[in-house]
């Protein structure tokens, strides 16, 4: 900003280079005000977050189970999916348990509209995995998609922060048209009739191009289960020729 004064009689120009520091102060005051006034709470505990916290308080993110999975060959992932799929790379973040923190935290992603959350978790699973020798020739990442009828209710699907945030920290494309969902089913209907084998090829489909062959493909997904869904969605992507399949998830199920 350009300030005019006088000196001995005579016009001097002064720029002033502390308005932009008088800004942000009062942007950090504002900040302040209103985490006073409308807190934002911690989306594993729900205590107020500190002003350097973001979505999981500190004694969350130090009490929430991790697998450690990037770093065991034969993990859990591996060992679930074994004679199923053929997969590359598989590894989860967290644990889950019922009752637990990452249960909390992925009931408010799903159901609370709560998307920050897989952002967060993205990001956080970005810088454990960004030295993965693994994924360094992954090509797409794939969401496990929603049924379209689902999707309108929701209003989202809870792994597309998650894995948006994986594309932009890993520099890997993101795409949510390749796979897609064609039998829309409740909850419960969707574990029975995943579990039988003459429909596990039928639940989901992919529309894919000659430059999809040969691909490496990291399918993403919130909580993973008894495996089904990712089984069915990998059985649709092995319908691509010589493609390659990756696994990440926010959590495992654990007992």
């Amino acid at each position: 900003m350009l300030q005019k004064y006088k000196t001995d009689g005579k016009s001097t120009d002064k720029v002033y280079f502390f308005i932009p520091f008088i800004s942000e102060i009062y942007i950090y005051m504002i900040q302040n005000l209103l985490n006073l006034f409308f807190p934002k709470s911690c989306a594993g505990c729900e205590s107020f977050l500190l002003s350097d916290e973001k979505v999981i308080c500190t004694q969350c993110r130090h009490e929430i189970p991790l697998t450690n999975h990037h770093n065991i060959e034969d993990n859990e992932i591996f060992q679930k999916l074994y004679g199923r799929i053929p997969i590359e790379f598989g590894a989860a973040l967290f644990y889950f348990h019922k009752k637990g923190i990452v249960q909390e935290m992925i009931h408010k992603l799903k159901y609370k509209g709560q998307e920050e959350i897989g952002r967060t978790i993205g990001d956080w699973y970005s810088e454990v995995l960004k030295d993965s020798k693994q994924l360094k020739n992954i090509d797409y990442i794939i969401p496990v998609p929603l049924h379209q009828k689902r999707l309108r209710e929701r209003g989202y699907n809870q792994v597309e922060g998650f894995g948006k945030a994986l594309s932009a920290n890993l520099e890997i494309p993101y795409d949510d048209t390749l796979l897609h969902r064609k039998l829309y089913t409740k909850t419960q209907t969707k574990k029975d009739l995943l579990g039988r084998a003459d429909v596990i090829l039928t639940v989901f489909d992919v529309d894919f191009s000659e430059k999809h062959h040969g691909r490496h493909f990291l399918l993403i997904d919130d909580v993973m289960t008894t495996g089904s869904t990712l089984e069915a969605c990998s059985r649709a992507l092995l319908k691509i020729p010589n493609i390659k399949i990756s696994i990440v998830c926010m959590a495992m199920a654990h007992s």
